[in-house]
């Protein structure tokens, strides 16, 4: 797929807001500071489409962008370990808990996991919400370049190795660096496969 354009659209405080339904939409979730911002606009090769921080916690809205008038790409607020107070993150949570599960034209979700660290607890918790819940999502292993390829491997292996214990079915998984444009070939023929499937969300009366 080739990325003729991609528009910032909206950032929206809770689902109810967000642009119709009409169109396949793919989340990017991750740990706050996985490189999320990095990877869209790795992605849509546009370096500053995404605003990147060095601070987590950064994204706090439903992020939407449209790319090439057909599909949304959507940034949503990091799980995990932002600065913020816990009324902040449980309002965050509650906003991205009703996003995941009422959001119909969502295609898939990016889980962007850190490829330096073995497996961490915080990413499996949020798998296994994420199949309790029966959202469809994959596995995005970033920051490649920041380790060796074969500690790369390693440490991919042994997060999946971790999700056997409990998953059946394993979903499809990339490994990526925004550094080396590593994965953005596969991820980005993933999405026009799944475009190619998407139908539209029947409205109600």
């Amino acid at each position: 797929m080739e990325i003729r354009s991609a528009k910032y659209l909206i950032s929206s405080p809770k689902v109810e807001n967000c642009p119709a339904p009409t169109l396949p939409e793919y989340a990017f979730i991750g740990r706050s500071n996985v490189g999320k911002s990095s990877l869209i606009n790795m992605i849509t090769g546009l370096t500053k489409l995404a605003k990147t921080s060095s601070s987590p916690g950064k994204t706090q809205l439903i992020n939407h962008f449209i790319i090439n008038d057909t599909w949304y790409m959507v940034d949503l607020p990091g799980y995990g370990f932002a600065k913020v107070s816990q009324t902040q993150r449980a309002s965050w949570e509650k906003m991205i808990a009703n996003y995941l599960q009422k959001r119909e034209n969502l295609v898939t979700v990016f889980v962007l996991i850190d490829s330096r660290h073995n497996p961490q607890k915080l990413d499996l918790e949020f798998l296994r919400k994420l199949g309790d819940w029966g959202i469809p999502f994959n596995m995005v292993f970033t920051k490649a370049d920041k380790i060796t390829q074969r500690e790369t491997a390693k440490n991919v292996r042994a997060f999946i190795e971790e999700m056997k214990k409990e998953w059946e079915f394993i979903p499809r998984s990339f490994v990526t660096s925004t550094v080396k444009m590593t994965g953005r070939k596969e991820i980005l023929g993933y999405i026009d496969e799944l475009n190619n499937e998407f139908e539209k969300p029947e409205r109600p009366e």
